[in-house]
């Protein structure tokens, strides 16, 4: 989340990619990169939980904790799925911190009704539930880490700019 981070503020605060390659061509190269690095954790994740597994210390029933993790890795990966689809393959990567929206999103839908950000939290259940499935002990702990830094990312990041953005539409024009 480190460079994601960085690069949208980089965008918000200076139209860094924007200013360079215009609207549609700042947006597809910061989402080019982003993927890249975002698939990149994702996989390395994965590879962690397989070459640390049976690492858990805590002795489980066989099937609880195989049965736990695949829950976690079906409800979060199904609402992470359903918030992905809900809010499009733009929204996905962020592209309202290159374009500013000419209204105000629609009212929520999907897993929005029911959660705040369904995938900065039930959407990352499946990081846990893949270390747990696997018994991976330094999995649950970048399970956790990763967690902690997308929610990081949201506070820091996200939120000032929705925050502006909601500004930007209420205050009267001069």
């Amino acid at each position: 989340m480190l460079y994601v981070g960085r690069a949208l503020v980089a965008q918000d605060r200076h139209q860094y990619f924007t200013a360079r390659w215009g609207v549609e061509g700042g947006f597809r190269r910061f989402r080019r990169i982003a993927a890249l690095v975002m698939n990149n954790d994702a996989a390395s994740f994965v590879v962690l939980c397989v070459v640390s597994a049976h690492t858990w210390p805590v002795e489980l029933p066989g099937a609880l904790q195989i049965g736990v993790g695949v829950a976690l890795i079906v409800v979060g990966g199904g609402t992470k799925l359903w918030a992905a689809l809900t809010l499009g393959g733009k929204a996905y990567y962020w592209y309202n911190f290159f374009a500013i929206p000419d209204s105000p999103p629609p009212a929520a839908g999907g897993p929005y009704r029911l959660l705040r950000n369904p995938m900065y939290t039930v959407g990352y259940l499946p990081s846990y539930g893949l270390a747990l499935v696997l018994g991976s002990l330094p999995g649950l702990v970048a399970a956790a880490f990763d967690h902690a830094a997308i929610l990081a990312f949201y506070y820091m990041v996200e939120q000032p700019h929705f925050a502006e953005l909601t500004r930007c539409r209420t205050e009267p024009y001069d």
